[in-house]
């Protein structure tokens, strides 16, 4: 057996959360349905107006934000000494 981490951020597990996130916010919240029918009532009128009117996801984690992880990774780490207030 291989492990292999893929980055986190451009995750498809991310993008789920996403979505789960702006169902909740938007369809779900307050939650007091009458029926587990009035829920998926909700959930699936929701998907299909969210299907007419959704995007894709904009990434904002850049090759430069990459370069930038990498860089700090691969610095030793560093002993901070802190100064104490009197």
């Amino acid at each position: 057996m291989v492990l292999v981490h893929g980055p986190i951020h451009v995750s498809w597990l991310n993008q789920i959360e996403i979505y789960f996130s702006i169902l909740q916010k938007k369809a779900l919240v307050p939650n007091d349905f009458p029926s587990l029918q009035a829920l998926e009532e909700r959930i699936l009128n929701f998907q299909r107006y969210y299907e007419s009117i959704a995007n894709p996801f904009e990434r904002k984690f850049t090759r430069k934000d990459l370069d930038r992880l990498m860089a700090k990774i691969k610095e030793p780490w560093r002993q901070q000494t802190y100064q104490v207030a009197a």
